[in-house]
């Protein structure tokens, strides 16, 4: 089968499209043939070895797909028919045209979704949720404010917040406003501007009840000011580039809290490997995504899609920050 192919930690446009074999099935495993894989930001930290998790060397990158089932394992209780359309999480081997997930991490598109675009929901919108649910436990008619919100877990988090009946107070660039527009926010605000005095005005004074931040950096500090009595911020990454220092005075004296949330932990990327723990969790999570996706709150879209041979375009195209919505590469196309 074709796959990109990382020999040796590297920038990734130095990475290899390969014909290998096929990935060897293993206990609780179902092979998938890869219609669509997702590309992150993340996936360059991880070919050059500068991600928490390496894999071992020689590995095909890629974490999300969606595709359709070809086999399952032997000794899988509950197999989904060949030919079951699916999306999956991986620990990696998204880049090929098969890969291997476990069972408890493979979900099935209902028919009518289309299956292309569920490669968001294996990491980019249970990252949001868990965020918003198990965090912030963000309730109906609650305000939030939302960084990054014109692309990836950041639109995930607009949508979300819209279908608890949250408000939304979402960020991004100014020519991709219509984007979290498009998707039930009810103001935007310029990233390129400061946001405390806006946030305030919108909730009338109040602050916000939760802040999901896919930033950290600079706004980090502007962020806590911009929460109301209670709230929590919930930091989910760090592509602004900068680890921001936690003013903890602040803490006690607005009577907030500040979390973190890893969805590498739900799904068996962190030390001690608790996904089969936490899979009831993470499957009911993607119950009610798919849920809300099919009723219509949820537009998962690519923004974007790439055959194999052209990776380097694909991740120039997320780098660039020029996406709204996921970019993905199509194993299937010549």
């Amino acid at each position: 089968m074709r796959a990109i192919v990382c020999d040796s930690w590297r920038e990734f446009d130095a990475l290899e499209l390969k014909d290998i074999p096929p990935p060897p099935m293993r206990p609780g495993g179902v092979r998938i043939r890869v219609e669509a894989a997702g590309v992150s930001f993340a996936t360059q930290l991880v070919v050059a070895g500068k991600y928490q998790r390496k894999p071992p060397l020689p590995f095909t990158p890629g974490t999300e797909v969606a595709g359709t089932v070809i086999e399952s394992a032997p000794d899988v209780a509950d197999p989904l028919p060949p030919g079951t359309r699916v999306f999956a999480v991986l620990d990696w081997g998204g880049m090929a045209e098969e890969a291997v997930a476990d069972a408890i991490h493979v979900v099935a598109i209902p028919d009518g979704l289309p299956l292309e675009a569920a490669v968001a929901l294996p990491i980019s919108y249970p990252t949001a949720g868990a965020a918003l649910l198990w965090r912030a436990r963000l309730a109906p008619g609650q305000w939030v404010l939302v960084h990054g919100a014109a692309a990836g877990v950041g639109l995930a988090g607009v949508e979300i917040a819209r279908a608890l009946g949250a408000r939304v107070i979402a960020r991004c660039g100014a020519a991709k406003r219509g984007v979290p527009l498009s998707r039930g926010a009810d103001l935007v605000l310029d990233s390129a501007e400061p946001f405390r005095d806006a946030v305030r005005e919108a909730t009338g004074g109040v602050g916000v009840a939760a802040v999901l931040d896919t930033l950290g950096g600079p706004v980090f500090d502007e962020n806590l000011r911009c929460l109301g009595d209670g709230g929590m911020l919930v930091t989910i990454g760090f592509a602004a580039g900068g680890i921001p220092t936690l003013p903890i005075n602040l803490l006690l004296l607005k009577n907030i809290a500040v979390a973190g949330l890893n969805w590498g932990s739900y799904v068996g990327w962190s030390p001690g490997d608790n996904r089969q723990l936490h899979a009831p969790r993470a499957r009911a999570l993607w119950t009610q995504l798919v849920q809300w996706w099919a009723e219509g709150a949820l537009r998962p879209e690519v923004h974007a899609g790439f055959p194999l041979a052209r990776f380097r375009e694909a991740m120039a195209e997320v780098s660039s920050r020029r996406a709204s919505g996921r970019v993905v590469l199509r194993p299937g196309e010549a």
